[in-house]
């Protein structure tokens, strides 16, 4: 699904950087190593590696990796890309100084296994940024989010707190907003944010 949609002219999710990540980046310490998960087309990865990052972004499609090169290079920036299954990723221990998790559904298993290495991977005083869409979505007009029947990929508040126990919630908060990444992100829509320090 992932090779077919990034293989489609121009870029799914836009070239700019989600909201929310725009807002919270300055919480990782500056010049350190970040991790993107499901990166897709680059564009959060491109955006932290302008601000001075050292930036790796992870996706399970090579097609979608690959316009995250392009737009790096397009931009003057080095991002490194690791093209693998979050199921069999190994984020390492102590390695990054920020995660940054932008719509990055998977079933709630695999999700609580995620977020036990994030917390494992990140390094004192390291950065946990999530935004992710909440069950409610499905109600909403807004285009975007798993679909209606995989209930088991949407997110919310209290599975998030207590699968990152260890961090310390700097935000935390489940609201409607709008938003407009491309053409498959647009519209009013109801998530879930999240800034955790290790």
């Amino acid at each position: 699904m992932w090779d077919q949609r990034y293989s489609e002219t121009g870029f799914a999710y836009g070239t700019e950087p989600n909201d929310f990540l725009k807002s919270a980046y300055a919480h990782i310490p500056e010049g350190g190593h970040v991790l993107c998960l499901a990166e897709g087309e680059g564009r959060n990865a491109v955006f932290l590696a302008l601000q001075g990052y050292q930036v790796t972004a992870v996706d399970q499609s090579a097609v979608g990796l690959d316009k995250a090169q392009a737009l790096a290079t397009q931009n003057g920036v080095n991002i490194t890309t690791i093209v693998a299954d979050l199921a069999d990723f190994d984020f390492g221990t102590q390695a990054w100084d920020g995660i940054v998790s932008i719509f990055a559904h998977v079933p709630a298993s695999l999700r609580r296994a995620l977020h036990t290495q994030v917390v494992t991977s990140l390094r004192d005083d390291g950065i946990f940024i999530l935004e992710a869409y909440t069950l409610r979505h499905i109600e909403m007009q807004g285009v975007g989010g798993p679909p209606a029947t995989a209930t088991d990929l949407f997110m919310c508040l209290d599975d998030l707190s207590e699968e990152l126990t260890g961090l310390t919630m700097l935000h935390t908060q489940a609201l409607d907003r709008h938003i407009s990444e491309g053409q498959y992100h647009i519209g009013q829509s109801a998530v879930v944010q999240i800034i955790g320090r290790k």
